[in-house]
């Protein structure tokens, strides 16, 4: 048991810093920018429950805050001259319950059909991270001059369609990846875990 827990603690502190490192690193293809960081975050939740999910959104969380504080995020330092705390809980608490929830989705489905339950999680993670950010930042920001802006210039008639297209193609590309490298880590990620049990 303790054994266990010390893996799981050591696990969880790599992906930490994988997350950490990756949110400054986004991919840059085509005019896309991509991150990876929900991936960490599903393989945690999927291999390790949903307490591991909940410490690396939060992870992500606080790294993506840190973003808009330093200006590393032009579009996040923007909000945080709006409100500051409205930003925070824009970036925050919803990368947590995204994080939390692919553990719950993952353990509920695992009853039903392991490799079902992979597939699920994986992609529920990615798409629960961009549902909780827009939905929030709708929620808290639509009604400012910085995202009416944005929407008349993507021509949105109403919140629903400023979410979709802000979040685009660039954000069915995240999911995609997201969703693709997902699998197969929290795969083999749970294999050398079992592997290291014994």
């Amino acid at each position: 048991m303790v054994k266990q827990k010390t893996q799981k603690l050591a696990i969880s502190a790599i992906f930490a810093a994988i997350i950490a490192v990756i949110s400054f690193l986004p991919l840059k293809t085509a005019g896309l920018e991509i991150t990876l960081s929900m991936v960490p975050i599903a393989v945690g939740a999927i291999c390790f429950g949903s307490s591991v999910g909940l410490l690396l959104g939060t992870v992500f969380g606080a790294v993506s805050f840190l973003q808009c504080v330093i200006g590393f995020s032009p579009f996040g330092a923007a909000l945080l001259s709006i409100n500051p705390w409205l930003t925070f809980l824009v970036c925050v608490p919803t990368r947590m319950l995204a994080g939390f929830l692919c553990g719950v989705i993952f353990k509920a489905v695992r009853r039903l059909n392991e490799k079902v339950a992979y597939v699920t999680a994986s992609l529920a993670a990615p798409l629960m991270n961009t549902v909780l950010f827009m939905g929030t930042l709708v929620a808290f920001f639509y009604n400012t001059k910085l995202i009416q802006d944005f929407a008349k210039t993507l021509n949105a008639a109403n919140p629903f369609m400023f979410i979709l297209l802000f979040v685009g193609f660039n954000g069915l590309v995240e999911l995609l990846v997201g969703f693709l490298l997902a699998v197969p880590c929290s795969i083999a990620v749970n294999k050398a875990a079992k592997s290291l049990q014994k």
